[in-house]
């Protein structure tokens, strides 16, 4: 079973920046779609933003035009820059990879932003 890697979370101010980076554990084959998704305290995991193998990537309303996803699929490594953060973006991020060979979870990694 692969792994994913997540790093970069942590605690930030309204306004401040983050960037989070996802890392599978060994080259994956047939990576259909990197994506992030966002899970707030005693809410739903909810997708962030995606990118697919293409390159082609989707985003969350409510981080259209602050947060940007980016992807290796050569290294199986995604990115999601967030920028002019907000105290509604805090929860824990988590990336997934959807393969031909099935779907694969990081961890997670947790984002507060203060007010």
């Amino acid at each position: 079973q692969v792994q994913l890697v997540e790093s970069g979370g942590g605690l930030v101010q309204a306004g401040g920046s983050l960037r989070l980076s996802c890392a599978a554990s060994e080259n994956i084959f047939g990576i259909i779609v990197m994506d992030w998704y966002r899970q707030a305290p005693g809410k739903q995991r909810d997708l962030v933003a995606a990118i697919t193998s293409g390159g082609r990537t989707n985003y969350a309303d409510s981080v259209k035009g602050r947060f940007t996803i980016s992807g290796d699929n050569a290294k199986s490594t995604v990115y999601l820059q967030m920028n002019s953060l907000k105290p509604e973006d805090t929860g824990d991020y988590y990336c997934h990879f959807r393969t031909v060979r099935g779907n694969s979870w990081g961890q997670g990694t947790q984002v507060t932003v203060s007010s």
